[in-house]
């Protein structure tokens, strides 16, 4: 089983450079960090027990330039997005980044996406929280035709275009692996339309997707959790770092390493 790590990484946390180089040499398989592009300040108001997570997530860095960063300081270390908000940008634009970081990854780089859930993020990027999943759905679809195609056309619902020709193409063909998250029936359907990964967190009903490969989150790298996990045929374990401040994140990734040794 692949095992790979997940970091909140903000302008407090560890340097990303270092922690990049760390997770390599302890033999992880990835690095994954996550994106919200802010917090809506209504958030805490309406949800006063998420006030801890809300003032993290709204001091995340750029997914992209934190990822250009940990790929320059590594050389087999897999580089993710975990996740990706993809009906918050624009997908021509995406699939722009995505084809840049995985040419200048060397091939390395693992597209963690998902529809997102706060609905006044995605309303302050004009998206309603209805039509997110129809978003990322047609999002991805037209971001592989810019991949694959030298002309690429794509008329859906909600993006449409046609006449576009983009370079760089990804180094990986005809594209990176698209691992979508979420733990319900939505996302594991668009996971089969895009031909991707379901890339679920620990307690999902497995057996929805028992016909993809899967990635997981896991909050804890106990030993029989790992090896259920491999029973159901996970392919990748992403440990959430408990936390990534300098000093503390490194001592959590030696324990990681030591339980999953």
């Amino acid at each position: 089983m692949l095992l790979g790590v997940h970091a909140r990484l903000t302008a407090d946390a560890v340097d990303v450079r270092r922690l990049a180089r760390r997770v390599e040499e302890l033999g992880f398989e990835s690095l994954f960090v996550p994106e919200h592009t802010h917090i809506p300040a209504s958030f805490v108001t309406e949800h006063p027990d998420r006030a801890d997570w809300a003032e993290w997530a709204a001091r995340l860095y750029d997914p992209w330039v934190a990822l250009t960063a940990a790929a320059s300081a590594t050389s087999r270390l897999r580089i993710g997005t975990g996740i990706c908000l993809v009906p918050q940008h624009h997908p021509i634009t995406l699939a722009k980044q995505v084809a840049t970081l995985d040419r200048l990854a060397g091939g390395r780089f693992l597209f963690g996406v998902g529809a997102g859930w706060v609905e006044g993020e995605l309303g302050h990027h004009g998206v309603p929280l209805r039509r997110r999943f129809r978003a990322l759905e047609e999002s991805l679809l037209a971001m592989q035709a810019i991949w694959t195609d030298e002309e690429a056309t794509f008329g859906g619902e909600l993006v449409r275009f046609e006449g576009v020709r983009q370079g760089p193409k990804p180094l990986q063909r005809p594209h990176p692996p698209i691992l979508v998250g979420g733990e319900g029936e939505r996302a594991v359907q668009i996971a089969r339309e895009v031909g991707g990964e379901w890339f679920p967190h620990a307690g999902a009903e497995l057996g929805l997707g028992a016909d993809l490969r899967i990635s997981i989150f896991a909050a804890e790298p106990e030993p029989e959790t790992v090896d259920a996990y491999r029973a159901q045929g996970v392919e990748r374990c992403v440990f959430i770092l408990p936390s990534t401040r300098p000093g503390e994140a490194e001592r959590e990734l030696e324990r990681l390493a030591a339980l999953t040794a």
